[in-house]
């Protein structure tokens, strides 16, 4: 399972896989295709053929997840046999209520991988904390499996959070502030990777998602999810590091490492003490985004 830092995960109906391309266009780093909310009742069946498909054929460097229905049923289990192929990257798992739903998921990634030959844990999982129930086992979801990623608070205006919390969503996020914090520290013990957030779902408005986005980049999460292309190239500016900031991080390694050398455990550098602690987070910054 690959553990690369993603910045921009965009949902894709599943109805219209045609759209990988636009997704790819606009930067994303994932496309999450949608076999749940995106398409209805009477469509899922034909929407799981055009997935499987497309995973099947998929290539380049845009990881591809598919979001399957709940596995509340054997017919949903069977969904993961169909999308089970080297191309998914991971599969998003809905309405997850807590560790056990992680737990039987990971049963049956596991056993659709041996069937296609794939290394275990070769399929991510992304769990949707989107019960209040899910949200208070954050950190027990986190810890259910080694193959779970990209997990973290998403608290879409109106949606299934909205419904289950009962916070009345604002465009500033005060409402949700706390629970994504908590929810972020959870993850981030559990020992998560890449812990990511969403969603912003005013399609105009990128200002508002460039705050709301920049607000996540500064809890500590380091992605969100998208409902459109628009929205990426936002996204990615927001969680990636400035040239600038990149710089500013090789001369503090390099000025902490020069005092080292020389027998001093901290040093002044450019109008603040630092020391060993602030160069090993300029380090991790460096090495995530050496490309």
């Amino acid at each position: 399972m690959s553990s690369d830092p993603l910045r921009s995960l965009l949902f894709v109906p599943g109805t219209r896989t045609d759209w990988l391309a636009k997704a790819a266009a606009a930067g994303a780093d994932a496309a999450i295709l949608d076999l749940e909310d995106a398409v209805p009742a009477a469509g899922k069946a034909a929407a799981l053929d055009l997935v499987a498909a497309a995973v099947r054929a998929h290539t380049g460097p845009m990881a591809l997840f598919v979001r399957v229905n709940p596995l509340d049923d054997w017919a949903a289990a069977e969904e993961l046999r169909t999308i089970a192929y080297e191309g998914l990257a991971g599969v998003v798992l809905p309405k997850v209520r807590g560790p056990e739903d992680v737990r039987f998921a990971d049963r049956l990634l596991g056993w659709c991988e041996r069937e296609r030959g794939l290394p275990p844990g070769h399929i991510a999982l992304v769990p949707l904390l989107e019960t209040a129930s899910g949200l208070r086992e954050a950190y027990e979801v986190g810890r259910a499996a080694g193959r779970v990623a990209y997990l973290g608070a998403v608290t879409a205006p109106g949606g299934d959070v909205e419904r289950a919390v009962g916070y009345r969503w604002t465009p500033e996020g005060t409402e949700t502030l706390g629970l994504r914090s908590r929810v972020l520290l959870d993850v981030r013990a559990a020992g998560v990777p890449n812990p990511v957030a969403g969603l912003w779902t005013r399609v105009a408005d990128l200002d508002g998602l460039r705050a709301f986005a920049g607000q996540n980049r500064d809890l500590g999460y380091e992605g969100m999810l998208a409902i459109h292309p628009s929205h990426v190239p936002v996204i990615n500016e927001v969680f990636s590091p400035s040239p600038e900031e990149l710089a500013r991080c090789a001369r503090l390694v390099a000025a902490v490492e020069a005092a080292q050398a020389h027998g001093a455990g901290a040093v002044t550098f450019e109008g603040e003490m630092v020391d060993e602690a602030m160069a090993a987070t300029a380090r991790r910054l460096l090495e995530r985004h050496e490309h």
